[in-house]
């Protein structure tokens, strides 16, 4: 039987003594992300501490409160996410003594620290995200897991107190927190379209990044600094050939989603159309007795719907298939999103993201998604253009390539109407980088030079000289390869992934109290793959060769080797069109004109030459937007209890 903790977490935690929280600020802080659990709020007070934990009641409800601790009261938990291997944990822990009042996963993870101390993170293999309190020791122990599926947040206040918690929204409740806007973070957002772990938007606050722990010791003088307990290692140096790579991925693939599907409610799969998906709903249907539950988006635009698609693979596996179109005017979610995500975040397919969650709860509260398998498999275009201009890279001394290239783009037009590799211009530029800042520049959603003309003189100046490319230059710096896919297969595993796509899809899904599960992030199953020659997921310009390979018995040809369409919105043309006039006004908005961050008159180009017709600059403006609906979202007062804002995301 699986334990749902469908939750939000947050604490208080005084790391100098032992004053005293009141019942009142730490159910306050608490309860603004109600949405992560709305049946229940449970909190545990003792002095210097405070715990909170929001749940969704589903199964083992008298035994599956939380915070919850051992036995004799000295170590207790807030956790948020699943631990598939915890029967197995449970067993080991019993013969070594330890007794359980429970079946959940939640009291493995107590007994596991009690066992193995910090060492117990490696030996848990799923989603998380917790707080451990060990009383005997005077420890706060927080710990997220490797890919970074459950977020969570922290700060230190000017009292120092320390305050932690699932959203960035419970730290901004606590009335001793200071919203003040990091500089640094506005320059990641323009580049990145969302602020990459582990900086916030507020420059006090700050994200735990992925397979990274934080331990707090009572009386410590200084801040405790998170510390990386896992990293994926690239050797692309398995001598598997092709045939015994497919036998293998689908037998690892199977064992991943069949520890997913494990749960007493209702479960079901998102279905994109996509390779990702479909490989999953293969699976899950070779597992199930039962017609599997999927979910689709469709759009109204022919050019981003791949409900066709999906409609193939439902169809073949007889699945319980629900569809749903996302119009053109569904663009009120717009203030929902801004107080979902808490930061500026301007990934347009938080839409279709946000609806297929909503349909998919009236029906399953577990779903299982594709999400992880471009990254692990090489399957983004980008990355195979990424090879291709490396293998120019190298044949040329880094000196003469920035001075010939970067000549011969200076001279050729900008065409951002074209796919990426019939734009000259952008191919040359980034001839003329190394191979980081050649990445970071083709996956920026403004370059460089376009940030420099959308920000004013006086921002800049507060900028001191930083870039956003110093977040990649930092992780390249963590990676030990000379294998160029497996460069920007680290550097996307350390920001989009966690940033984006899994932010995405948790803030979505809690949003309606579902759970998401992603067998293609399984770090056994990642870890395997990292030990694949990049000739097994790239071959001939196909991305994700072995796992289309493997999959060719079970999915339509067309579904495997179609062009990959991406989970997007028709945004272009919806700025041209129903949404031109929420555009002008938040982009010229008073709070933005006032902000002192931007050229009002870049602001004004912007909007002109997309309208017009001339240049397709919707990418720029859904990043304004989504900014203006951020600063409205942060001049907002802190309301009390459960705030109006959690209450209009669960009835959006």
């Amino acid at each position: 039987r699986a334990r749902l903790t469908m939750c939000g977490i947050s604490g208080l935690f005084d790391t100098q003594g032992s004053r005293a929280y009141s019942r009142d600020l730490i159910s306050r802080i608490n309860n603004v992300q109600a949405h992560r659990g709305p049946d229940e709020d449970d909190v545990h007070l003792e002095p210097g501490l405070a715990l909170g934990h929001r749940r969704l009641s589903v199964i083992d409800l008298a035994t599956g409160k939380q915070p919850l601790f051992n036995e004799n009261g000295t170590v207790g938990i807030v956790f948020n996410g699943e631990i598939y291997n915890y029967r197995e944990l449970m067993s080991e822990l019993k013969a070594l003594g330890y007794r359980f009042r429970t079946r959940s996963d939640t009291e493995v993870i107590v007994h596991a620290w009690q066992a193995w101390g910090e060492a117990c993170l490696h030996r848990l293999r799923g989603m998380f995200a917790f707080a451990l309190w060990d009383r005997n020791q005077q420890t706060l122990f927080l710990a997220r897991d490797r890919m970074g599926v459950k977020p969570m947040h922290y700060t230190w206040l000017p009292d120092g107190s320390f305050v932690f918690g699932s959203e960035l929204k419970v730290l901004t409740a606590h009335p001793g927190f200071v919203r003040d806007i990091d500089p640094l973070a506005v320059e990641d957002y323009f580049s990145f379209g969302y602020v990459p772990d582990p900086r916030c938007i507020y420059r006090h606050a700050h994200k735990l990044p992925a397979a990274h722990c934080l331990t707090l010791r009572r009386g410590d003088s200084a801040q405790a600094q998170p510390a990386p307990y896992w990293d994926v290692h690239f050797s692309n140096d398995n001598p598997i050939g092709l045939a015994d790579a497919q036998v293998e991925l689908r037998e690892r693939v199977k064992e991943s989603v069949r520890l997913r599907m494990i749960a007493d409610v209702p479960l079901g799969a998102f279905l994109s159309g996509g390779v990702d998906s479909s490989a999953v709903v293969a699976t899950m249907a070779g597992l199930s007795d039962s017609p599997v539950h999927t979910c689709a988006i469709g759009f109204d635009d022919p050019r981003f719907n791949e409900s066709a698609f999906a409609q193939q693979v439902a169809d073949r596996y007889h699945t319980d298939h629900k569809l749903e179109v996302v119009r053109s005017d569904d663009f009120d979610l717009i203030d929902t999103l801004a107080r979902l995500y808490d930061e500026p975040f301007a990934d347009s397919s938080a839409i279709p993201t946000y609806r297929v969650c909503q349909m998919a709860r009236k029906h399953v509260t577990v779903a299982l998604s594709g999400d992880g398998g471009a990254e692990s498999l090489g399957g983004y275009r980008r990355y195979r253009m990424h090879q291709g201009e490396e293998s120019v890279r190298n044949c040329l001394p880094h000196g003469l390539r920035r001075t010939l290239f970067g000549a011969v783009a200076r001279m050729y037009p900008k065409a951002d109407w074209a796919p990426r590799p019939f734009r000259a211009k952008t191919t040359l530029q980034a001839l003329a980088m190394d191979s980081v800042q050649a990445y970071h520049h083709s996956t920026s959603h403004l370059r460089a030079e376009q940030r420099q003309a959308l920000f004013s003189s006086a921002f800049q100046r507060s900028l001191s000289g930083y870039s956003a490319l110093e977040v990649f230059r930092q992780h390249a710096r963590q990676v030990q390869t000379d294998d160029p896919l497996a460069l920007i297969q680290y550097l996307d595993y350390k920001t989009w992934l966690v940033g984006d796509i899994n932010t995405k899809v948790d803030r979505a899904s809690m949003a309606h109290s579902l759970e998401v599960r992603e067998p293609l992030m399984d770090h056994q199953l990642v870890e395997w793959l990292a030990t694949l020659p990049s000739g097994l997921k790239i071959r001939g310009g196909e991305g994700k060769y072995v796992l289309k390979k493997a999959f060719e018995p079970l999915l339509p040809h067309d579904v495997l080797y179609r062009p990959k369409m991406g989970f997007s919105v028709p945004l272009a043309s919806w700025l041209r069109g129903p949404l031109a006039r929420r555009m002008q006004e938040s982009v010229l908005s008073p709070r933005m004109l006032a902000s002192g961050y931007f050229n009002a008159n870049t602001l004004q180009t912007l909007i002109n030459q997309h309208l017009g017709g001339h240049h397709d600059h919707s990418t720029a403006l859904w990043m304004l937007i989504m900014f203006d609906a951020f600063l409205r979202r942060a001049q907002e007062p802190i309301r009390d209890v459960v705030s109006t804002a959690t209450a209009e995301v669960i009835s959006a």
